[in-house]
């Protein structure tokens, strides 16, 4: 899908001067500056968060002090504590960070997640109910409770509540003993972005300073994981913590999350925020997902004793084999959902509601955000079981996904999110009515600009622009994540050589950038399916450079975001050009193997019989003739079928082909 280059403009005498007074490269000034970074203290700040930025105090938090002194007396009383978390990567490290240190400040402490399935999100009365009844004089949660204003109310009396989260709070706040999240109104606590892990290590940051006077910074490991792991703004505290966990994570002490490195492929390899966001999360992840979260926080926890006797490292290779099991449940969800979309007309709706019998509901979520990727239209994937039926909600930046849920609440039983994520929980016959009602919403809603998805450029750099120097003055940016993106750079009318597919499986596409000075290869994830393309079309080409390290030789490679036909090969396609796609369809569909779905293979195809072809104009053909019903996909999703035409074809009768010629007559 084309995205629509917002390139940073403007400015440049500024960033000139920005650049010489921090003594650093106008292309890093200029980063900077485009992050909203203006003076020379702010840019100290970022770049050297450890040496100058401080924490502030967490007594600043509201209810803080309330939740040390409660937590405190049931540590001289050796009341039980019980930790509540959440079952994603931020619940468990939170779980794992507050348990250790309760248990290190002499508290007597365990710890407890909700099953996904059976159990749901936050506080559920059957597990408060099971803690009280079992000994539970305080319990503690985090990453979850500030929407648990009714399961509170209902234990008063039978055990304390001291409730530490990062969830946006409704109208009416928990009657906890203490209610410790930065996000409410009434809290003066100057960084509201804190991940629920981050909140529980401000937390510990207060018993520490109370009980032992001593500023607390440790355990970072875990807070680095669970603040990247959770999407949250990577600046203010969130960057010096982050710093500061990725710069202990490599050569951690502890030893079920040296198992995690480990069975991740890590070992004695640099680890980032990117090697945390792709490869140790989704394992840890997949604890809650394909099993119970309590398994990876007995990882996080494990001490010498359990690395002695193996079981950390078989709790990781568990994880391992969970984050397995994920991703292939996980293709085959994602394969049927794509068979669905293939015979629907994407041309007449304006959103993906699908659904399915038994669906697995930890996998759903990951499902929506491919799709959402792949079409760019707001995506909903709901699993059936029985009567009831449970969806994750995925958007787009322009769709306000809770919002859009509120109008059409009457048909669903309950729902919970926030602008580009929720949830669901309807009965099965009002799926239908419910998809009805919500494209409606949605085509009411959105414009026709809102469905054209954009990517944020820093520079149009060509890639003889690129030096090792420049990527590793850049790094200083590190780490990236929300509020801090990876920088990316366009290139236009680049041509492409030597492509090839990369990669265990053949699955990534690998080629080359050739001048007189160097040559650079080009490395794009699970596109090798455009390998020819590469070869035979000048692209636009947004990237983000790295530099690889090979028997101690540097050299530059690009890291693709997207690919794109070049200007020049945007060539919408005329009436003879159709004819000719059409009798390529028609010839393949009397094949064995039919007319593939892939139009990449439908391009070299059409090369072999009439010459070149773009990828664009490839696809603007398939799209006219899915429009006016002379191509679908069949009932298995796996190739297209020519449907027999009801009468002479009529270009004008497809809306993009008719929206292409008005626009020609207006340019005249």
């Amino acid at each position: 899908m084309h995205k629509k280059w917002n390139v940073y403009t403007g400015d440049s005498d500024r960033i000139l001067a920005f650049s010489e007074e921090l003594s650093v490269s106008e292309k890093l000034a200029g980063l900077l500056w485009h992050r909203g970074i203006r003076t020379k203290a702010e840019a100290e700040a970022f770049l050297f968060p450890e040496e100058k930025q401080e924490f502030h105090d967490p007594f600043l938090m509201k209810d803080m002090d309330k939740a040390v002194k409660r937590i405190l007396s049931a540590i001289r009383k050796h009341e039980h504590i019980t930790v509540y978390g959440d079952y994603d990567v931020d619940g468990i490290t939170s779980t794992a960070l507050l348990t250790r240190n309760l248990r290190q400040l002499g508290g007597d402490v365990d710890y407890y997640i909700p099953e996904r399935q059976t159990e749901g999100y936050g506080f559920n009365p059957s597990a408060l109910q099971k803690l009280a009844s079992g000994g539970t004089k305080l319990i503690v949660s985090v990453d979850c409770g500030i929407a648990s204003v009714e399961d509170v109310a209902a234990f008063r009396g039978d055990v304390d509540i001291v409730i530490t989260d990062h969830h946006i709070p409704g109208t009416q706040l928990p009657p906890a003993v203490a209610v410790v999240n930065p996000h409410r109104e009434d809290c003066p606590y100057p960084d509201k972005n804190l991940a629920g892990v981050g909140v529980a290590f401000k937390l510990c940051q207060a018993l520490w300073k109370k009980l032992k006077k001593c500023c607390f910074q440790g355990d970072t490991e875990f807070v680095a994981l669970g603040t990247i792991a959770d999407i949250v703004p990577l600046l203010g505290e969130n960057r010096k913590l982050v710093r500061l966990g990725l710069a202990r994570i490599a050569d951690t002490e502890f030893p079920g999350l040296q198992e995690l490195i480990g069975v991740s492929g890590l070992l004695g390899r640099e680890i980032g925020a990117g090697q945390i966001g792709f490869l140790l999360a989704p394992r840890l992840n997949a604890a809650g997902r394909m099993g119970s979260a309590m398994d990876g926080v007995r990882l996080l926890l494990a001490g010498k004793e359990e690395a002695a006797s193996g079981l950390a490292c078989k709790l990781a290779e568990d994880l391992n084999e969970k984050n397995l099991q994920r991703q292939q449940i996980e293709r085959e969800i994602l394969e049927l959902a794509e068979a669905k979309i293939s015979r629907m007309d994407l041309a007449q709706v304006h959103s993906i509601v699908l659904d399915g019998e038994d669906w697995h509901p930890g996998v759903i979520g990951i499902v929506a955000s491919r799709l959402v990727d792949k079409y760019y239209l707001p995506t909903i994937i709901i699993s059936r079981h029985g009567e009831i039926g449970k969806g994750s909600c995925r958007s787009i930046s322009a769709l306000h996904m809770y919002d859009s849920l509120c109008a059409c609440r009457e048909f669903l039983l309950g729902f919970g999110g926030h602008s580009q994520a929720a949830g669901l929980t309807l009965a099965t016959e009002q799926i239908e009515k419910f998809r009805q009602a919500f494209d409606a919403y949605v085509a009411s809603t959105l414009t026709e600009s809102d469905y054209c998805p954009s990517v944020n450029i820093e520079f149009e750099l060509a890639p003889r622009e690129i030096d090792v120097s420049l990527i590793e003055e850049i790094a200083r940016l590190e780490p990236y994540g929300m509020g801090n993106p990876r920088p990316l750079f366009g290139s236009r009318g680049v041509r492409g050589a030597n492509a090839r597919s990369v990669g265990r499986e053949k699955q990534h596409l690998a080629f080359d950038l050739e001048s007189p000075e160097r040559t650079i290869t080009v490395l794009y994830w699970n596109k090798s399916s455009y390998m020819n393309i590469a070869n035979a079309e000048e692209l636009d080409i947004v990237y983000f450079p790295q530099i690889n390290e090979w028997q101690g030789k540097k050299s530059v490679e690009f890291m693709l975001q997207e690919m794109d036909p070049a200007s020049s090969e945007r060539v919408f396609p005329e009436r003879s050009m159709l004819v000719r796609v059409y009798s390529l369809l028609k010839e393949l569909s009397s094949e064995p193997k039919g007319i593939p779905l892939d139009a990449c293979a439908l391009v070299e195809a059409f090369a072999e019989r009439f010459g070149h072809i773009s990828l664009y104009s490839m696809k603007c053909s398939l799209r006219i003739f899915q429009e006016l019903d002379l191509l679908r996909g069949d009932l298995e999703g796996k190739r297209y079928v020519l449907p027999v035409p009801k009468e002479k074809m009529d270009l004008m009768q497809s809306a993009s082909y008719r929206k292409n010629m008005e626009a020609q007559m207006h340019r005249v």
